[in-house]
């Protein structure tokens, strides 16, 4: 078998793979980058702020001189917390939070990022020997004698290297090809979904009240989702805005809440009437699943010659009003890089993973993404009988009584980094002390919101695709609904009652009988992976440049 052969192999050119390709080729590592998109942020989609930590080693702007100014959105100089219960609403000014450990943080698009960062990166790769490559799907790790030792792909011929940095995103097949990471478990994940809005940056300047060189963060959550738990967004971009909700998947598929109408119901809420232009026009509408690293970042994210980064590894913190991810994914990227170069040095480069596992510890990654007390916390408060009780007594007089006690004192609580760390995952946190909150402290919404967003069919008909005739890249193994039926109201481009979609519900004749069974059409699929978890599935990504393509990301 024909095989080329690199000292380091980076799969995929987000943020952390970036990073990883360019300490790399800093070190002057042959350094090749493949990337799965026809460019770099294609496949990618984020909410999505990005933070530089005063207390990280490795900040995306140190990595790449002039960052700021020609990738990004805008700087976030301003971050609330709105709690709903209808109309009322009660909003706590959360920047203090927002600015814990936190050397600024900017809004961004993928693909603008992305795209941006590549050129870089292909700039710095080709220096060494190598460079990036684009449309190319690595499909499976290469082995020789049980041991990984390089990649395979679609369209190339297998590529042997010292070290394969996997920073392929929370869909990784090198990650489950390793077995480091499975799609086995709801509850170990979030979906999103978002929609990017036209807005003229005069208008956000006057409705948010911010400068040109400004920027405002709101989260929302409360009773406007039902029971789901998760909740919502508005990020200040240029010119547009980022609107998007984050749920639970489990809450998803427990309530059969259905994406595209959470997103709906925040995007229609009279809170939002302000910021909104009369003429209400979407640029993109796009979806990806979350990894909640609280319960799924890998400690020990290596095998062989391969180490995870970023998504591929769980590295997504999702703490109270705590959002971050592509910073973490920026230093596990260059700290993966560094232990590389340092065992290169040592003459055993095989000591890589090993070396990389500890210094995400030495530097603190992995305690801010998998918080002690919150495994303490969660020991306790998410048994489901306790957390019954919590949920009773904050809807109690009693615990309305405390709410009031406490008055805007909350504000502090919320804006405590400690407190963050420690919130459970139940249903408490996320609706009912929210909803608790905005009827005992809120003030009814005087504005109005006429919005009217497009439907399901007009979002996913606007996106662009490269479909792979006669190459699904989904197989339904079960098509019955107790298998796979979930999938039709969790994937964000289907809906029951929707025949356009992935999935859809159908009636078939049976034996003189009739049998509901699930059908799936892959041609509007966005690629974000729910239907790995919640049906009965084989899951891959499409071949390179193929499937769905972000214009916004």
């Amino acid at each position: 078998m024909t095989r080329e052969s690199f000292e380091a192999v980076v799969v995929g050119c987000g943020p952390g793979g970036a990073a990883a390709a360019a300490t790399l080729a800093r070190n002057g590592v042959e350094t090749l980058v493949l990337e799965r998109g026809v460019e770099a942020g294609s496949k990618n989609v984020s909410g999505g702020l990005i933070y530089a930590e005063e207390s990280s080693p490795y900040t995306i702007d140190d990595l790449f001189p002039g960052f700021r100014e020609a990738a990004t959105e805008r700087p976030v100089t301003e971050y609330y917390l709105h709690n709903v219960a209808g109309r009322q609403v009660k909003t706590f000014d959360v920047t203090q939070l927002h600015e814990h450990d936190t050397e600024w943080s900017d809004a961004v698009l993928r693909r603008r990022m992305d795209s941006w960062l590549a050129d870089r990166v292909h700039e710095m790769t080709a220096e060494t020997g190598g460079g990036l490559l684009t449309e190319v799907r690595v499909n499976g790790l290469l082995r020789d004698g049980g041991e990984i030792v390089g990649v395979t792909c679609d369209e190339l011929d297998p590529i042997e290297a010292d070290l394969i940095v996997a920073a392929d995103g929370v869909n990784s097949e090198l990650a489950r090809d390793a077995g480091l990471m499975d799609w086995e478990e709801p509850e170990e994940w979030f979906q999103g979904v978002k929609a990017v809005v036209d807005v003229p940056p005069e208008e956000i300047d006057d409705s948010f009240d911010v400068g040109p060189d400004e920027g405002a963060a709101h989260l929302f959550s409360g009773d406007l989702f039902g029971d789901a738990r998760g909740g919502g967004f508005v990020y200040t971009n240029r010119d547009s805005l980022s609107i998007g909700t984050v749920f639970h998947l489990d809450s998803v598929v427990e309530t059969r809440a259905e994406p595209h109408e959470l997103l709906d119901a925040l995007l229609t809420h009279p809170a939002l009437g302000e910021w909104l232009p009369d003429e209400y026009t979407e640029r993109e509408y796009s979806a990806k699943l979350v990894p909640d690293s609280k319960k799924v970042a890998h400690r020990s994210p290596h095998r062989d010659r391969l180490v995870l980064v970023g998504d591929a590894a769980g590295q997504m913190q999702a703490q109270g009003p705590i959002i971050k991810g592509m910073n973490h994914a920026v230093t596990a990227g260059a700290l993966a890089a560094e232990a590389y170069v340092e065992a290169r040095s040592r003459g055993d480069s095989g000591l890589s993973g090993e070396l990389y596992e500890r210094k995400l510890n030495d530097e603190g990654v992995m305690g801010k993404l998998r918080p002690r007390r919150y495994e303490l916390v969660r020991q306790v408060g998410e048994h489901d009988a306790l957390a019954d009780v919590l949920d009773t007594v904050t809807r109690s007089p009693v615990g309305r009584l405390g709410v009031r006690a406490l008055g805007d004192r909350l504000e502090r609580l919320y804006s405590s980094a400690f407190l963050a760390t420690m919130v459970p995952d139940t249903k408490t946190p996320y609706v009912t002390l929210p909803t608790v909150i905005a009827e005992e402290l809120g003030a009814p919404v005087v504005e109005e919101n006429d919005v009217e967003p497009p439907s399901l069919e007009e979002r996913i008909g606007e996106l662009t695709y490269n479909t792979d005739v006669g190459n699904p890249h989904i197989e339904l193994i079960d098509d019955s609904i107790e298998a796979s039926g979930t999938a039709v109201t969790a994937c964000p481009v289907s809906a029951k009652e929707f025949g356009g979609g992935c999935y859809r519900e159908e009636r078939v004749g049976t034996n003189g009988g009739e049998q509901r069974v699930v059908s799936l059409d892959t041609q509007p699929c966005v690629e974000c992976g729910t239907c790995a978890i919640v049906a009965d599935t084989e899951w891959e990504h499409p071949r390179g440049g193929k499937g769905v393509a972000f214009d916004e990301g």
